[in-house]
């Protein structure tokens, strides 16, 4: 994971430039020929037999700091598994991994992959649901849900992200603000409004500019409500009241004035989270990186909490954005490949030299939790507290908060194609072109038309 912008549902952005093609991957892919027949049939994937396995894997990830974290897990691995060679390889995944299942050749056994592209590649992919039996019951539901494609599971997922609500204390503090008896959304109108009557022109809460993150943003919502854009079965289900009230929030954000509309942390956007001026940031928990790394007059004054809830008593989070690992059917031993992830994810060895600390994050990789829900123990620590939220212990706010998300969030093939209608009226809205019902009116008949039913 680098240090920069590029958080896990920021990666996204490079996934959703080749989401058109890779929405065709299924339909022009070569024929499957990987594994027993018996398995070949059933598109599920075994587990070796054998306790001392034997052989080679080649495993792509991106380049980073992610690369380096995994990469000096694989010691650990071959402690437990001497007799299988991990080539692990950096990768251009989003721009390499669609071609190469299209021609079968040098076929990787295993590939960090964004969630919202899962679905578009599953046609290549072993259905995990055998080897991930075992560990069913003590994964994160909506990871799950987002890697599950017609019944069958197709990603071992990786991180959970939680979405918070980032807030600068000192600035709410001075203004006699409480930002933690903040419960629901109206609540949150209501500090923003406070907030602004006692630094006049400021616009608290911050409303994304760019296209996509604005569709990811508004699944985090929707995940809190126990929706998403489709279905299980990838049926759309974006005409309905969860929707309305999501969009109806923002519109009164943008129309009351009480919103930064700024492209995530871009220049514009630091600079108004500096002066005060924006002081409320309903965000995945990959936003510390900000007070981390790039806002260094404020830093300190920083903290998380859940987000509001929607109703009284309503679940305080929902996800936004993540990744899992994949095992395309032509490589060469995606068996072997497999007990790698299990190892890095359900292993304690293998999780805390993931999250816990490490050479490459010294105080712990802390812009993620596990999905795996026995490594994320509120009251067992992976990661150390955070000197940029004041000395917060953003461990706990996080796997509290990531415990509530319901489950229900499925991601369809074509939810990256999505961007070019939804996330763009996302904006019309934004800008005063569109109502809330119209944002739902137009998005639904282009996405059906123009996505689902040309599949």
């Amino acid at each position: 994971m680098n240090r920069t912008p590029t958080q896990p549902g920021v990666r996204l952005l490079a996934a959703g430039a080749v989401a058109a093609t890779a929405l065709a991957l299924t339909a022009c892919g070569p024929g499957i020929t990987s594994g027993s027949s018996d398995d070949e049939a059933s598109g599920r994937l075994k587990a070796p037999t054998s306790s001392q396995p034997e052989g080679e894997i080649t495993i792509w990830d991106r380049s980073g700091d992610l690369y380096e974290v995994f990469d000096a897990v694989i010691d650990d691995f071959n402690k437990k598994y001497p007799g299988i060679t991990v080539h692990h390889e950096a990768v251009d995944i989003n721009a390499k991994l669609q071609n190469t299942l299209i021609t079968g050749t040098d076929v990787p056994d295993g590939v960090f992959l964004d969630d919202a592209l899962v679905g578009s590649y599953a046609d290549h992919l072993w259905d995990l649901s055998d080897v991930l039996k075992p560990y069913l019951d003590d994964i994160a539901p909506q990871k799950i849900d987002a890697t599950t494609v017609d019944g069958g599971i197709y990603g071992v997922p990786y991180d959970l992200n939680p979405g918070l609500l980032y807030y600068n204390a000192a600035a709410l503090e001075a203004a006699g603000i409480d930002a933690t008896s903040i419960e629901t959304y109206d609540d949150l109108l209501d500090a923003a409004r406070e907030y602004q009557a006692a630094k006049p022109g400021s616009h608290p809460i911050h409303l994304e500019q760019s296209a996509f993150l604005g569709q990811l943003q508004l699944e985090m919502y929707a995940s809190q409500l126990g929706t998403s854009l489709a279905n299980a079965d990838g049926e759309l289900r974006l005409d309905s009241p969860e929707y309305t009230q999501i969009l109806t929030f923002l519109d009164t954000v943008q129309k009351d004035g009480l919103g930064t509309r700024a492209e995530y942390l871009s220049p514009t956007d630091i600079a108004e989270l500096e002066n005060g001026n924006q002081v409320f940031y309903p965000w995945a928990i990959w936003f510390d990186f900000a007070p981390q790394q790039l806002l260094p007059k404020t830093k300190g004054d920083w903290r998380a909490m859940e987000l509001p809830a929607w109703k009284p008593g309503g679940a305080r989070s929902g996800a936004m954005g993540g990744s899992s690992f994949v095992l395309p059917k032509d490589g060469a031993n995606s068996e072997l490949a497999w007990l790698f992830y299990e190892f890095l994810m359900y292993d304690e060895t293998g999780y805390k030299a993931v999250w816990g600390v490490n050479d490459v994050y010294p105080t712990g990789l802390n812009t993620s939790i596990p999905a795996y829900l026995p490594a994320a123990d509120p009251a067992e620590p992976l990661f150390q507290p955070l000197d940029a939220l004041g000395g917060q212990d953003l461990w706990k706010v996080a796997t509290t908060a990531g415990a509530q998300i319901p489950s229900g969030s499925s991601i369809p093939a074509w939810w990256n194609g999505a961007v070019d209608y939804l996330g763009n009226d996302i904006q019309k809205m934004l800008d005063g072109d569109l109502t809330p019902a119209e944002v739902i009116s137009s998005s639904t008949e282009s996405i059906q038309t123009d996505l689902i039913d040309r599949q």
